[in-house]
């Protein structure tokens, strides 16, 4: 993962300058986002390991996981694209990464047997999405629903919003058009990363939130479902950070990906037609996030100041 110094700069001048304040705020925030920007590249990890995996075929009534071929035949072929969170980096028990929650889960929920592929790749972007599913396609396997997790990388390489986010949607339709069901989990809010200083987490966050935005919308016109993780997991990896991350600081730890789990199998259930009445509403905008961003700091002590000394008239 990498940051363009640049960019970086001239997206968050008008923050930073905020945050350092007074005479030289300009030069100030050049130089305070340079370094920060130096130090998060140190301490957000650049990995190359390969999350747990335990593909094959999940069945009711047993915790074994069976090869897949004419003896183990399955009702419903489950596919996870994406990136590092997507495959379940941070774990060390496949039992804990999505696409196995997941799998158990409709087994539980349904009495189904489930076949499970993980095609995600550590490191992966928006861009990185048709090559994983066309080598399915070659393949010639086609699944019945296909779960895609992405997002974090395209913004911490802060690659174009529309770009990547249409990436994205043409994912989704290529799928859609094989015949796939399509349940995205949309880019997490990078801002709960505390190792991240201010602030450099504010812009992060908020370039985030713009991508998972426009993610949505090209989710749905592709004709899949969209799940927005930044709104619904950011308060609880704010309230328990030691909890909900791995001991990188960076991603998901067993509880942190069995939250998304939950998050994501429900429109999983749907769209095989085993979810019955309505499915859950996140909010549009996490207010636990905006309270702790630098920007939601920065309002509440204008609004205090304007308290203490009222305006003449």
């Amino acid at each position: 993962m990498g940051y363009s110094r640049s960019r970086l700069t001239r997206d968050a001048l008008y923050t930073s300058a905020a945050a350092v304040g007074g005479a030289g705020a300009t030069w100030g925030a050049y130089t305070l986002l340079n370094r920060q920007a130096r130090t998060a590249r140190t301490v957000i990890p650049h990995r190359t390991d390969k999350a747990p995996s335990k593909d094959g075929v999940y069945s009711p009534g047993t915790t074994e996981v069976a090869r897949p071929g004419p003896a183990h035949p399955a009702d419903v072929k489950i596919m996870v694209f994406g990136d590092s969170t997507a495959a379940g980096l941070g774990v060390d028990d496949a039992e804990h990464t999505p696409g196995v929650l997941i799998a158990r889960g409709v087994v539980a929920e349904t009495g189904r047997t489930v076949q499970l592929a993980v095609k995600a790749i550590v490191g992966a972007t928006s861009r990185g999405l048709a090559g994983q599913i066309e080598a399915t396609f070659i393949a010639g396997h086609v699944p019945d629903v296909a779960v895609i997790i992405v997002g974090a990388n395209d913004v911490t390489a802060l690659n174009g919003i529309e770009p990547s986010a249409r990436r994205l949607g043409a994912a989704v339709r290529q799928l859609r058009d094989a015949g796939a069901e399509v349940v995205v989990g949309t880019c997490p809010d990078i801002g709960v990363v505390q190792a991240i200083p201010q602030p450099l987490r504010s812009v992060i966050r908020s370039y985030g939130l713009q991508l998972a935005a426009r993610q949505r919308a090209h989710v749905l016109a592709a004709g899949g479902h969209p799940v927005p993780f930044a709104d619904t997991l950011t308060p609880e990896f704010l309230q328990a950070p030691e909890t909900m991350f791995s001991p990188d600081h960076f991603h998901p730890s067993a509880a942190g990906y069995e939250l998304a789990a939950r998050l994501l199998l429900p429109e999983v259930l749907a769209v095989l037609g085993e979810w019955h009445g309505p499915l859950p509403q996140p909010p549009e905008v996490s207010e636990a996030a905006d309270a702790r961003s630098l920007t939601g700091r920065l309002r509440r002590a204008e609004h205090r100041t304007g308290e203490g000394h009222p305006h003449p008239g």
